[in-house]
Formats: structure tokens, sequence, C-alpha cells
């Protein structure tokens, strides 16, 4: 216990100090380039391009959206991360949100924390099974200092690895690296937003058979998110020319969205969340649309995380469930933007407890049932494929556990 309390405090601090920067670039990059004019957006296909280009050259396995990378190292390579995969993944996620590109902040937060924790083992010659560990208190960190959740951070890091298994030898450092790097960028300046629901929650029967529908509803989006992402893989593949002029095709798309529909689908899509949370209506298409600019921009050269858009698609789908329905809005907005998580990257303990320290205590019961039925709807599927199978999750569906999600083959 000595040892790991002494590692993860030094990896909390070293993951807390470089997400703080990343955070702090982006929020400055993005400023200038949203206020230099309207239409900032129009560079996006040269952002694209010189984030595929600086990959391409510098640091391919900062390829993508870093979280699945991360899983991808520690099943495949013994946690073993390249040291310049840090601060390209940096600069090259700062480039692509800033300037229009639809991907999220938290996987570039954790392949940097989970790059960093690799390099310090490396550093002290640690064994491969320790290697694993402090990367995912890595992945742990980057995730609480990035979305003001430590709790959520570290549950998120010891389940995302495995569908249906948790690392409980690496609980104890992984709630240590994340408290620790969440107080750590908290020291620095970076704040966090949360939205505890002021209108009482009374139980009912008719509440309780509303949230089963919407937690079936967002596992249906759930599945959604994952094939819009996969079969823009696929179309990527099928174009055989240079990754950084497919980069620059990539951003010419996203352009034309945002001119004919509107650019509220770009970026890290934040005013969206906060409309939806809030209360207001969004327009009904948006959980699609966006689920459509992020597998564009990941796929076609950009860099980031998929967890922001997770939200937007969740508080978006959670708004027009209850626009439908005449429920709640806020609530449903609120339950949505947890369950997709939980559907999505299969981590429904992780996304239940972010539900309380987001949006307070009365919200568990009803963000747990959403979070753990929305998991169950996506099947056998994710949006991270390197995550490995441990169980089956209907026994309808046979399958074979103990490998990569990506190449299961359900046989019903």
């Amino acid at each position: 216990m000595s040892k790991w309390v002494l590692l993860s405090v030094v990896v909390g601090c070293l993951v807390g100090g470089s997400t703080s920067i990343f955070l702090a670039g982006l929020n400055w990059l993005s400023d200038i380039a949203a206020s230099s004019h309207s239409y900032y957006f129009l560079l996006l296909p040269f952002a694209l391009f010189l984030s595929s280009l600086s990959i391409k050259f510098f640091a391919p396995d900062a390829e993508g959206h870093g979280t699945e990378k991360v899983i991808e190292a520690i099943h495949r390579k013994d946690g073993i991360i390249k040291t310049a995969v840090v601060p390209v993944k940096l600069i090259a996620t700062i480039i692509t949100i800033a300037f229009g590109g639809s991907a999220g902040k938290e996987g570039p937060c954790a392949q940097i924390g989970a790059g960093i924790a690799s390099f310090f083992a490396r550093l002290f010659r640690f064994d491969a099974n320790d290697r694993k560990k402090l990367v995912i208190c890595g992945i742990s960190a980057g995730f609480s200092s990035v979305f003001g959740t430590p709790l959520a951070g570290a549950m998120f890091g010891v389940e995302v690895l495995f569908v249906g298994r948790i690392h409980y030898d690496v609980m104890l450092p992984s709630f240590i690296s994340g408290v620790i790097s969440y107080n750590v960028s908290s020291a620095l300046g970076i704040s966090y937003e949360y939205h505890t629901l002021t209108t009482p929650l009374t139980f009912s029967p008719v509440l309780f058979y509303k949230i089963i529908f919407a937690g079936l509803f967002f596992g249906i989006c759930s599945f959604v998110l994952i094939e819009m992402i996969y079969i823009g893989k696929k179309f990527s593949d099928k174009i055989r020319i240079w990754g950084p002029l497919k980069g620059f095709i990539g951003g010419s798309v996203l352009i034309i969205v945002a001119l004919l529909i509107s650019p509220d689908y770009l970026g890290l899509g934040l005013n969206t969340i906060e409309s939806a949370l809030n209360g207001e209506n969004v327009p009904w298409y948006a959980f699609l649309l966006k689920s459509f600019t992020t597998s564009m921009t990941l796929n076609f050269g950009g860099s980031g995380g998929v967890v922001t858009p997770i939200f937007f698609v969740g508080s978006s789908a959670g708004n027009i469930f209850a626009q439908i329905l005449n429920m709640d809005i806020t609530l449903f907005s609120a339950l949505g933007f947890v369950a997709l998580l939980a559907g999505a990257a299969n981590t429904p303990i992780a996304a239940s407890i972010m539900a309380v320290e987001v949006f307070g205590s009365q919200i568990a019961p009803y963000a747990a049932l959403a979070c753990v039925i929305s998991f169950l709807m996506t099947g056998h599927r994710s949006i991270f494929p390197s995550q490995i199978l441990a169980f089956q999750k209907s026994k309808l569906i046979n399958v074979e556990l103990e490998q990569e999600i990506s190449k299961v083959k359900p046989d019903i």
C-alpha cells in the first residue's frame, strides 16, 4: 500500500499538471479562433491536414481517439506508450478542436496521462504488471482532471479495459491518482461545470417505467453512435489517398455541414450540452448529426476523444425523448448525458457515479437504472473496439469471451 500510495500521488501530480497545460492551451487557441472571425471553421481542412501530418510523421500511435489507443497499449503492448505521443497528441488535439473538429478533450488527457505514466514506469524499470497499473492510473487521472469528477474518473480507468470485469487490484492507486490529479488541476485554475438538479424527484411507478423506456432509447442511440464511428472508419479505409489529404477532405465535408445546417455540431459542442441540461429544446436531429461529424473528424485526420461527443449525443437524445413524451427536459437530458457513456463505453458504474458528481445525489437511483439498461442494450459492441469482452450480456447470443470487441462474432 505504501508503494502504490506514493506512486499514484506522483502520477496524479504529473497528469494533473500536464492536463492543465493542455486545457489552458485548448481554451486559449479556441478563444482566439472563435473571436477572430465567426467563420473560423473555414480553416478546418487545414487544421485536420496539419493534425494528420504531425501524427503521421512524429507519432502514429497518437492517431484517432486517445482512450482507445491506451486500452490497446495495455492489452497488446504491456502498457508501453511512446513518449513522443504526449506532445504530439496535445498539439494535434488542440489544433483539431480549436478550429471546429468534432472531438472530445478526455481522450487526449487519458493518452497524455497514460503516456507520462508509461514513461515514468520505464524510467524506473518497473515490470510489465506494475507498468500497466501505472498506465491505468494515468487514464483515471486524465479523466478526473478534465471533467472534474475524481471518483467517476477513477472508476472509469479500472472499468473501461474489460466489459464485465473490474481491476480491483488497481482501484486504490486509481482513486488516489484521480483525486490528486483533480485537485492539482483545480489549484492551477481549471474550472468545472456542475448542474445540480433543483427540481425534487419523487418516486412513482410512472416515472420508474418512463426511465426504463428512456434507458432502452439511450441504448439504441449508443448503438447508432458506435455504428456511425465504425462505418466512418470503413469508408475512410476505402479511400486510398495520402492521410493528410484525407484530412483536408474530411474538413471540407464538415464545413459544408456547418454552412448548410449549423456550426453547433462542430468543436466540443458545449453550448448545446448546456442548453439541453438547462431545459431548452434542441433540434430532434442533433444527436444524429453530432454522431456524423464526430465520425468524420476522428476518421479523417482529426485527433481527440469521444466522451465529450458522447455527452452531446446523450444530452440531446434525452432532450428530444423528453420533448416527444412531454417530460422533464432537464432530468432526461441529464440521464442521457450519463447513460450514453454507459452504453457506448460499457462503463455503467463509472457513468452512474458521474451522475452523482455532476448532477447531485437525488438523481443516483434513476441514473443507475438508465445506465445499466443502456449498457445491456448496446450488446457486444463498444466505442472502444480494443476492450476485452469478459461476460455474455445475453444467454440468447453466443459469443467467444476473452477477446477484443472488434473480433467478437455473435452467433444468435
